[in-house]
């Protein structure tokens, strides 16, 4: 059987597609290139389905979420607030997995950020 090899792409609808793509380099450091490539580091990846009810991803409308590996979740959450970006104040810690914590883009997308255990 073939199987797929990694997430290929994540794609967003967006009012102002330039402002939100330098929102995320400026805000994320997701540095793509002209084509929207991305060199992502060596890490894991999750997969996982949700009830349709959840309310995780914030709004209801929002379909799925997309979450980002950081190193130092502490200080990538202060380098957003620093920069006036719409950060949850709580986060959470699974044991076995790491920590988590969440920023909305100026899009109203929520997206999660994972320190690895």
């Amino acid at each position: 059987m073939e199987r797929v090899l990694g997430i290929g792409g994540y794609f967003l609808r967006a009012a102002d597609p330039a402002a939100l793509t330098s929102w995320y380099r400026d805000c994320l450091g997701l540095d793509a290139d002209a084509n929207g490539v991305w060199q992502q580091a060596v890490g894991p990846t999750v997969f996982a389905t949700f009830e349709s009810g959840t309310e995780y991803f914030g709004s209801r409308t929002q379909q799925s979420m997309l979450n980002f590996r950081v190193r130092d979740l502490d200080a990538m959450l202060a380098q957003l607030r620093a920069k006036g970006a719409d950060v949850a104040a709580e986060s959470q810690d699974m044991e076995g997995v790491g920590r988590f914590g969440w920023v909305t883009d100026p899009e109203g997308n929520r997206i999660e950020l994972w320190q690895p255990v």
